[in-house]
């Protein structure tokens, strides 16, 4: 017998929250026996949607000699590593069920392939971890976000060596045994999709390689983070059992751009390189359309012994994701049609949308489908790690910040994630993108603001880094008290 009624609202577990990354808010990046990651070697300067990943080895030399981090602002995010009690304090004023953060590897294990862990690092993530229970918190922890060690990215190339899976799983074996017993919710690797895209998600160095040779160096990363994501997901099973596991993908929903059957088939081909990543982490194995991808590129994947059993048996239990925008699959643009490349999105302007000033095109209804999607394809439990908007928020000379924009624009996100549970789907929770303006990952600047918290400083790292409440953290507190029915 089929049931007659259907979901009206959210869970009342449902967890609101928000998310962040150590390598966009932490700071502290040479205090307490700290290394620097790649990500604290990329330059600032604003300019848009540059994620800068054809990143030299002279540049990377450049950085490691520089004691600044005036050029470099992921070396100082917003200094959370000092605030992160006042900032934790903000989101239970907020009514936080649950707050993702990463954890450095390079705070733990300051060349990556330390022969001992850095104990102030694990102290430092013990103090957060009390913090947030203080609030009854919900901590959710991604292992890999962006900031690989540097110093392994010049003894290895990163992740283009198998090497560094060794390191990687001895860096997890720390992580998981020493916090695993107190945090429930965990994830790999960040946006593990993006790999294709370079340095920030590689830590590879292939700026002097042809395009498809990038390619194949790119997916061969890919698959040494696959491996190392299903070992970690192993360790995290066998030491608690009732801890859960996730994988992340960034996702970019993509519409063909009319009717025809060119295009439709465009759409699906694309799309299938978003759906790749989680294909492998949740059913275990590469799927057969990659087979064709890859000889029509000359790609070709070293497996090592025990790999695919190792894939097949470790998968992961939930799959998380962030969403931002939408694409277009196009098989014959016009010379009119707009391209549009920002971020991950790779494809054309959609006219029934609009954009932000950072060019990313708004699509709530997208978040929808993308849900109803993903339950469809997986039947996983699902959950919106990332969802945000980046603007360039203006103080009043009273102190405040009326960021009425980003309210609409998370407001008719959680109206279509609402549908969404109604339609069936298993949503676990919400952690917008972000609690506490921080550096951009794709500009790395402070003026792309993306907070319900307004941080004095600036791009160049000036300011008294006082947090201001802004109107959307009042609003966001309204919405996490009527659990999502007063939006």
């Amino acid at each position: 017998m089929y049931a007659t009624d259907y979901p009206r609202g959210f869970p009342a577990d449902f967890m609101w929250g928000g998310a962040s990354a150590a390598a966009q808010i932490e700071g502290a990046w040479n205090i307490d026996g700290k290394g620097l990651s790649g990500a604290e070697c990329i330059v600032g300067g604003g300019q848009h949607n540059s994620t800068q990943d054809n990143v030299t080895l002279a540049e990377l030399k450049a950085a490691l000699a520089n004691p600044s981090a005036q050029k470099y602002p992921k070396r100082h995010g917003n200094d959370f590593y000092h605030h992160y009690r006042e900032d934790i304090r903000l989101m239970a004023k907020m009514g936080f069920r649950a707050f993702r953060f990463s954890i450095s590897w390079s705070r733990i294990f300051p060349h990556g392939d330390d022969e001992h862990p850095n104990e102030a690092g694990l102290q430092f993530y013990d103090r957060i971890l009390d913090e947030l229970a203080k609030y009854d918190i919900e901590p959710v922890i991604t292992l890999f976000h962006y900031d690989t060690p540097v110093a392994l990215t010049m003894k290895y190339n990163g992740w283009a060596s198998c090497r560094i899976v060794k390191a990687a799983t001895r860096y997890t074996a720390v992580v998981l045994k020493h916090f695993g017993r107190r945090v429930k919710y965990w994830m790999t690797f960040n946006e593990i999709n993006t790999g294709t895209t370079g340095f920030h998600a590689t830590g590879a160095i292939d700026s002097d390689l042809t395009p498809n040779q990038q390619l194949q160096l790119r997916f061969q990363a890919l698959h040494h983070q696959f491996v190392a994501s299903a070992l970690a997901t192993k360790q995290l099973h066998e030491i608690n059992p009732g801890a859960k596991m996730g994988c992340m993908v960034g996702r970019d929903q993509t519409y063909p751009a009319t009717p025809n059957p060119d295009d439709a088939l465009l759409a699906q081909k694309e799309d299938r390189l978003n759906l790749f990543y989680p294909d492998v982490q949740i059913r275990g194995e590469y799927p057969e359309y990659m087979n064709r991808y890859f000889a029509e590129h000359h790609i070709k994947i070293e497996m090592a012994p025990g790999d695919q059993e190792l894939l097949r048996e470790n998968t992961v239990d939930y799959l998380s994701f962030s969403y931002y925008t939408s694409r277009v699959s196009n098989s014959r643009p016009a010379k009119n049609d707009k391209k549009i490349t920002v971020n991950m999105a790779r494809g054309f302007n959609n006219p029934y949308l609009k954009g932000t000033p950072w060019g990313w095109l708004i699509d709530p209804k997208g978040l929808r489908v993308t849900l109803n999607e993903f339950w469809d394809r997986y039947r996983v439990p699902l959950f919106i790690v990332e969802n945000g908007l980046g603007a360039a928020d203006e103080l009043t000379e009273d102190l405040q910040v009326h960021d009425d924009y980003r309210i609409e624009y998370l407001q008719n996100h959680i109206r279509q994630m609402k549908e969404a549970v109604a339609d069936g789907v298993n949503l676990l929770g919400y952690l917008m993108w972000a609690p506490i303006d921080l550096v951009s990952f794709s500009t790395s600047e402070m003026a792309k603001r993306y907070g319900l918290v307004y941080v004095d400083l600036d791009n160049e790292g000036r300011g008294t880094m006082k947090r201001i409440p802004k109107d959307s953290f009042y609003w966001y507190r309204h919405v996490i008290a009527a659990n999502g029915n007063e939006i």
